[in-house]
């Protein structure tokens, strides 16, 4: 059973569908900025327990306030209006992983001497 034709949401519906390859070229942006989302907050939970701290602390800072951000929910754009809501949540994140980008490759850099480390340690 179909739904009858709902005027706009048909329009928007249909330009989803017209636009699908482009907006599977982004798809995998998305993934990248959300697993930096996850370095972030393990690099805040790291320095929180004093096992990684060579960071500055304005990168620390920025990446705090970033996340802290998302969690606001009386933000820019509220989060429940369903499409737009987490627009501002994902521009003010962008934006920190362009500001710290160097940080969180060190940052990468220092787990895996850990994972190694630890690897070592094991044998």
């Amino acid at each position: 059973m179909s739904t009858p034709p709902n005027g706009d949401h048909d329009l928007d519906i249909a330009k989803v569908n017209q636009r699908a390859q482009e907006i599977e070229r982004k798809l995998p942006k998305l993934k990248q900025v959300f697993e930096q989302t996850k370095i972030m907050l393990s690099m805040v939970k790291d320095y929180w327990a004093g096992t990684y701290r060579e960071i500055p602390y304005w990168a620390i800072s920025a990446v705090s306030m970033a996340l802290l951000y998302v969690l606001n929910p009386a933000d820019v754009i509220p989060d429940v209006l369903v499409g737009v809501g987490y627009l501002d949540d994902a521009t003010v994140v962008a934006f920190c992983l362009k500001l710290v980008q160097r940080e969180l490759e060190r940052y990468q850099e220092w787990q895996a001497a850990q994972a190694k480390a630890v690897k070592v340690a094991d044998v």
